[in-house]
């Protein structure tokens, strides 16, 4: 981003934001502490007191998902033509219809704090140390690392120089995190996303307004022969080498399941809830708002392409520079600073989830096994700790992380490693719901084939960019099959390994499956049944999702 004509209105708006969010955190810290007195203890820090209700949580799951890949690559690819990339957005909003009614009720039933505790819960002390690991390793290196450079980013929009801004994203995000564990991640979020979707909504319609509406944006497609058929379709042939319609409606899914359905930093959300009810309420709102993106970030990109043939704007031939050109070079005073402190909401609520996330998987998944007599009060200051730490690794990760991003392959291919890391995760973490056969001896098979294969791929992957692999091999076309084709298949070898190994040895015992594998509910309020008014929401939502896929299809755009 380079920096922008801001007026005073704007760095006024930006200073009122941070105002709110320190303002916010501190009132909740302080109400919270003076509420608890002397109890306050690790389930309050880590998980909010477990008595949150459905708004906060389906607000901080939209909020703390909304990262510069949002920000940066969605709008790019709006620009560039590429709208199918708005179909992991719509897919998120069933896969949070999955949390809430399928993996929810198993995880509170359960009672645990993290993730990898109930993979213990369900097959062993093995799986949960693999997740652990994982998770933490992962979130040091692609989410930490990736926000604190967006955010960098725009503050120079500010005039802030690019390490002043890292800094700046990295401590004053740790501060409130750490003086206000989830329940101050969580409100925060709330209030993040109001300022998100404010700034963003004022953006969608200038643009609209400058182009003469949806009639003026359609004819400057056609006249600069990009057809609405093609920029606006959500559906693309079988021999699309990105996005194939067929890895798009089940390859995508499973890397859905692992994200919205058993990732610490998701899942962490509906674990604060008060009971399930509220949990599943929330992973509907959230289902809902996560139908928003298409139209706050993709839409945007596609009017940046627009405005530019009209000569309003200019993207220089590169397409992930719509969002800034759209900022910098379009907007009026004060809508300008709104939607820049928006991103940065976006992005300290990305930050403040995951160094919560970190500090909880840490204390709880270690700190708390290898001391378990320790009390609440020196869990809660462990935690603490935990995140100070992570701020100081993020800000030493700033030298090195900016070297990476400025390179783009390597680090392009660090990020990928979740895509290939996820297949197993979820295979292991569906499949066990419902298979009570499956053991700890399948899982752990099945985890580490497909992190061996999953890094295989990738390291083919790279071999294949960077010029390594002699086209027509056999190295290369492994290497060129569509990543959401790796997944389904890495899903399938993952659940035949899982199943065949499981029947090398016995299962576990009955009684220690009772609260982490399926059975029929047993209140009416967790049926999925017309009875429930979470099942119109549930159908209200599905039905959106579809009529969208129908709206942006070449059913009724044309070719």
């Amino acid at each position: 981003m380079q920096q922008g004509r801001l007026e005073l209105l704007d760095f006024l708006l930006i200073a009122l934001y941070f105002l709110l969010v320190f303002g916010l955190a501190a009132w909740v810290t302080r109400r919270e502490k003076r509420r608890k007195a002397e109890d306050y203890g690790s389930k309050d820090y880590f998980l909010g007191g477990r008595n949150l209700g459905w708004f906060v949580i389906g607000a901080s799951l939209f909020a703390s998902n909304i990262g510069s890949e949002h920000l940066v690559g969605l709008a790019g690819s709006g620009a560039r033509g590429d709208m199918p990339a708005a179909q992991f957005e719509l897919l998120a909003s069933f896969m949070l219809i999955l949390l809430g009614w399928l993996f929810v009720p198993f995880y509170l039933r359960s009672g645990v704090y993290t993730m990898p505790e109930f993979l213990e819960r369900r097959y062993s002390r093995a799986a949960r140390n693999y997740l652990s690991i994982l998770s933490i390793l992962a979130y040091i290196l692609t989410k930490i690392s990736v926000t604190i450079f967006a955010g960098a980013l725009v503050f120079e929009v500010l005039g802030v120089p690019f390490w002043t801004g890292a800094l700046l994203v990295v401590v004053a995000t740790g501060l409130y995190t750490i003086l206000g564990g989830l329940r101050v991640v969580l409100y925060t979020d709330m209030l993040q996303m109001i300022v998100l979707l404010t700034g963003s909504i004022g953006l969608t319609i200038y643009g609209f307004a400058a182009l003469g509406g949806w009639s003026g944006f359609t004819q400057t497609l056609v006249s600069a022969g990009a057809s609405p058929g093609r920029y606006l379709n959500l559906w693309r042939p079988l021999s699309d080498p990105d996005f194939p319609w067929t890895g798009i409606l089940f390859g995508a899914p499973i890397l859905g399941v692992w994200y919205w359905c058993t990732d610490q930093f998701i899942v962490q959300r509906v674990l604060s809830a008060k009971n399930v009810s509220n949990a599943r309420r929330g992973a509907l709102f959230g289902g809902f708002l996560k139908i928003l993106p298409l139209f706050l970030f993709v839409l945007p990109g596609v009017l940046a392409f627009a405005l530019a043939e009209r000569g309003l704007i200019s993207l220089n031939g590169e397409p992930d520079t719509a969002l800034p050109a759209l900022i910098t070079g379009f907007l009026p005073a004060g809508l300008r600073g709104l939607l820049l402190a928006g991103l940065l909401a976006a992005l300290m609520s990305s930050l403040s989830s995951v160094f919560n996330s970190c500090s909880t998987l840490f204390t709880i998944d270690f700190y708390k096994r290898w001391r378990p007599g320790s009390s609440e009060r020196e869990l809660v200051v462990v935690g603490q700790v935990a995140t100070a730490v992570l701020v100081a690794i993020g800000l030493l990760w700033i030298p090195l992380m900016r070297t990476l991003m400025e390179d783009g392959g390597f680090y392009k291919y660090l990020q990928s490693i979740q895509a290939y890391i996820s297949p197993p995760i979820a295979a292991v973490f569906l499949l066990g719901l419902f298979a009570k056969r499956i053991n700890a001896r399948g899982a752990m098979a099945a985890l580490w084939t497909g992190f061996v294969l999953g890094i295989g791929r990738l390291m083919l992957e790279y071999a294949k960019e960077s010029g390594r692999l002699a086209p027509g091999g056999l190295a290369y076309t492994l290497a060129d099959i569509n990543f959401l084709y790796v997944a389904m298949l890495l899903f399938g070898v993952c659940a035949v390994v899982m199943v065949l190994v499981s029947l090398t040895a016995p299962p576990r015992p009955a009684h220690l499956l009772r609260d982490v594998t399926f059975s029929r509910p047993d209140s009416k309020a967790n049926r999925f049944h017309p009875s429930n008014p979470d099942f119109w929401w549930t159908v209200l939502l599905a039905a959106a999702i579809i009529g969208i896929w129908l709206l942006f299809s070449p059913l009724v755009l044309g070719r």
